[in-house]
């Protein structure tokens, strides 16, 4: 445990937390735009500040930590801006993006993410601790920089091995693909049989960390996806589809099985997410009132019982006023939108539910697969659908503000989402290194606020330089903004369009029988669990993320049990400690060579900037040796000598 006097909230710390913030913010805007993700920057956070405080005459690992929670921030509000914002724009609602309304949604939205993830703190990570690989992997990196030695080399080792990798790969020189896959037409084109992996060392990382469990049941989800459902629909429904079969038409047997699980399958997970995201709510009911609970009695305690620097938590009472405080701009904003109090007070409602629920949610898959893997966009999704359903009620379903009304409660709820899980992540990383939570849930907010200053002006930069959205005359290589169209396409299916609801319902069923296999494995006692969460996740999101994540989980396996036979495997953590440095570099690698890259990507407004020529492009067998290379390498740090500190 570290001196409770250490340095930690210090104004440099705070200073340079605020500058990555920003600085990640606007990097992972524009990833987030161009290819529909973006890179987790806890951990590159983490390595920048202690190359940046020991340059200034060294800092504390309680300081380093302050950093990487404040520059997180910078992934999680870009995250929830670019996946519902951009909508406004693609529904024709906005001509570009509103200063203020921006800073209200996504800096207020962050900070609701924050308020709702305090009292969840004590339950994920103290009473019932999930595993929270990117906070336990930042904990390591915290770790190995405050003790420099053989775990600093790992690390500086696999972190130059991820961003090699990372720089080869699609978006850098295009040496080696992105993914591996392998798809072909049976039976006369009516089976679909379709199987790839990504080639991301920074996946086989994360699967490390949550192990074999976590990692079966995420492939299990992609199994039911991609080698049940899509074929099943390519063989006996795609005529009850005719723009879906007509756009496929001519299509390879790949391009086939993402069109249909973009338009078809993927909604399957949504359904599943819905019904987990209730389920695990309710679950978890004593244990978050439990922490409701406690937080006010340590509001209270003031004379009383001394807490723990390491327990104190943001003051409850002061969480309640400012949750009053930061409403009330967001009701006045829903009032502007719809000019009806009798429908802008249920939207207020609405999103302060549903944002307490998918925080809870959204901590909860952070904790089994990390926030780089969360799907808050799924999240989002199921916050859309239900706040629709309550507008179509009060505004009817062909009012020509419902969608726009939809999409603004989403946007609040994704910012609060995506904040409050990468808290939460935070929080672990702070718990494993003996930090104070109350400064860190006050850097996440200083951070969250100081990325929503930018967003708008950024996103209007990026606007004009390359267009949002569908390509048009003017912009025929626009940004696609693949999460803001969907937002879109779900928002106006609601008021007029049309949605899969068969799918979302079966969806629903998958998740419901997952939580009673659940439950049965639960009431025998089983080792292995099958969270229902975990299950939605393989199913909404590509099977080429799940497949090494899976590896991972499965390398993490082997490690251990040959730790067991050799008798050093009473301690999983300090057994796994080697393997789980090597994991963190490569996240930590390839994320921070992901923001490298986009640098020249701005300037040059090239994609392909840094691409080699075409004699220098080796294909995906080549990459999937790579990744073969990479797993071999992950297994030999796991199985050296543990005593590595």
């Amino acid at each position: 445990m570290n001196n409770p006097g250490m340095a930690q909230l210090t104004p440099r710390a705070v200073i340079l937390a605020i500058v990555l913030a920003m600085i990640l913010a606007a990097a992972n805007a524009y990833l987030g735009l161009f290819a529909g993700l973006t890179v987790a920057t806890a951990i590159p956070a983490a390595v920048v500040s202690m190359g940046v405080l020991r340059l200034l005459g060294g800092g504390t690992i309680l300081e380093n930590n302050i950093v990487q929670t404040g520059a997180s921030a910078g992934s999680s509000i870009a995250a929830g801006v670019i996946f519902t914002i951009p909508a406004l724009v693609i529904l024709g609602y906005w001509d570009d993006f509103k200063y203020s309304w921006v800073l209200v949604i996504a800096g207020l939205g962050g900070l609701l993410g924050v308020l709702f993830s305090v009292p969840l703190r004590r339950t994920m990570i103290v009473e019932d601790p999930l595993p929270f690989p990117e906070g336990k992997a930042a904990a390591e990196v915290l770790k190995a920089g405050d003790n420099p030695g053989p775990g600093l080399k790992l690390l500086a080792i696999s972190s130059v091995l991820g961003a090699f990798i990372k720089a080869s790969a699609a978006s850098g020189m295009r040496m080696i693909p992105d993914s591996w896959a392998m798809a072909g037409f049976f039976g006369n084109g009516k089976v679909l049989a379709y199987f790839g992996t990504g080639l991301s060392p920074a996946l086989l990382g994360v699967g490390y960390i949550v192990g074999l469990n976590v990692g079966i049941v995420v492939l299990s989800g992609s199994i039911i996806s991609w080698h049940i459902a899509i074929p099943i629909f390519n063989a006996f429904f795609m005529d009850t589809d005719p723009a879906l079969a007509a756009q496929t038409a001519g299509s390879g047997a790949a391009d086939t099985a993402f069109a249909i699980w973009n338009a078809k399958i993927r909604y399957l997970g949504v359904g599943a997410m819905l019904i987990g995201g209730v389920w695990t709510l309710f679950a978890l009911r004593k244990s978050l009132a439990s922490g409701i609970k406690s937080g006010f009695a340590a509001a209270r305690k003031g004379s009383g019982k001394v807490i723990a620097e390491t327990e104190r938590d943001l003051p409850m009472k002061w969480m309640l006023v400012s949750l009053v405080l930061f409403v009330i701009p967001l009701a006045l904003l829903y009032q502007a939108i719809v000019g009806q109090w009798m429908v802008s007070i249920p939207m207020t409602i609405i999103m302060i539910v549903s944002g307490f629920l998918f925080v809870s949610v959204s901590g909860y898959l952070a904790g089994l697969v990390g926030s780089s893997n969360n799907p808050v966009s799924g999240i989002t999704i199921a916050t859309i659908l239900f706040a629709s359903l309550v507008l179509v009620f009060l505004l009817g379903g062909d009012s020509p503000i419902g969608a726009v009304a939809a999409i603004m409660i989403g946007a609040v709820v994704c910012c609060a989402a995506a904040v409050g899980g990468d808290n939460l992540q935070d929080l672990k990383a702070g718990y494993l290194v003996g930090a104070t939570p109350w400064k860190q849930q006050l850097m996440l907010a200083i951070g969250a606020f100081s990325c929503a200053l930018i967003m708008a002006p950024m996103l209007n930069l990026l606007a004009a330089a390359y267009g949002i959205g569908a390509p048009t005359d003017e912009f025929p290589n626009s940004l696609a903004a693949p999460q803001a169209t969907l937002m879109a396409s779900v928002a106006k299916g609601m008021f007029g369009g049309d949605l899969p609801w068969a799918m979302i319902a079966i969806g629903a069923g998958v998740g419901a029988f997952t939580i009673a296999l659940d439950e049965l494995l639960k009431a025998r006692k089983s080792h292995f669990r099958v969270p229902v969460l975990a299950a939605a996740i393989g199913i909404y999101l590509p099977l080429e993320l799940m497949v090494p994540i899976f590896l991972g989980g499965f390398l993490s396996y082997l490690v251990e049990r040959k730790h067991k036979v050799s008798g050093d495997g009473e301690d999983r953590d300090h057994v796994h400690r080697p393997g789980t440095l090597f994991s963190a570099g490569l996240i930590t690698g390839e994320a921070l060579m992901g923001i490298a890259i986009a640098i020249p990507i701005v300037l040059s407004e090239r994609a392909d900037v840094l691409a080699l020529p075409d004699g220098w492009h080796f294909g995906q067998w080549v990459g999937l040796c790579v990744l073969a290379m990479v797993g071999w390498l992950l297994y030999r740090s796991g199985t050296r000598s543990s005593g590595i500190t």
